[in-house]
């Protein structure tokens, strides 16, 4: 874990982007380890709170969910207000009760589509997990099983046109990739093309060899 607590030292140091809070996304391919990262990095955070995009969107409205976002989470974080969002049920298809969602020095949005541009300016980093669309995919259809089958196949559908329109990946900051054994992250287009963001994350991005802070167990 002490790799990815140099990776939660990094992001703790960023100036706040939405109130006085520095708001990660976490984004991907469905399938490719969003969550599980987001968790793994929460925790290297002292557990920090993190905002599942999966409980913003619907059935009906997979990709729609971005005026829910800004009305009940980024809306009242960026006044220093506390958030409050209800959680959609994919089994009752409808939204539950109401969460409470405090301001934290860091948080971590997570889910497909969290580094869309309607949700950029509020973000202090971009991380992507760096693994293609059809492994992710078929990663995620062997976790849910052959009952989810025909939900993949609408979501594919649905997620290639949503980054054909509004990519995320161009702007990543990290791109993150799991290994055997944790994770390893290099700097994303975002910090290539900008030579300041790359001084910014210059001590998570050295290669082990220098630090030995790449790969995180």
């Amino acid at each position: 874990m002490e790799h990815l607590d140099q990776l939660a030292a990094s992001l703790r140091a960023l100036p706040p982007s939405c109130g006085p809070v520095r708001l990660i996304a976490v984004d991907g391919h469905a399938g490719s380890g969003k969550s599980t990262f987001a968790a793994r990095l929460a925790a290297a955070l002292g557990g920090a709170p993190v905002l599942h995009l999966d409980d913003l969107a619907t059935h009906e409205e997979l990709f729609a969910w971005t005026g829910r976002l800004r009305e009940q989470v980024t809306g009242p974080l960026s006044r220093g207000e506390s958030a409050c969002y209800a959680a959609y049920d994919w089994t009752l298809r409808r939204f539950g009760t109401a969460r409470p969602l405090g301001p934290a020095p860091v948080m971590l949005v997570e889910g497909v589509g969290a580094g869309r541009a309607a949700v950029r300016p509020d973000l202090a980093r971009l991380l992507w997990m760096d693994l293609g669309a059809r492994e992710s995919w078929a990663r995620g259809r062997r976790r849910d099983g052959p009952a989810q089958a025909e939900f993949w196949d609408g979501w594919v559908a649905a997620e290639t046109r949503h980054f054909a329109a509004d990519p995320s990946l161009p702007y990543a900051d990290l791109l993150v990739r799991q290994r055997r054994e944790g994770y390893e992250w290099r700097p994303g287009p975002s910090a290539t093309a900008r030579p300041d963001r790359s001084v910014t994350l210059r001590d998570c991005l050295l290669p082990p060899s220098e630090n030995g802070l790449k790969t995180s167990p």
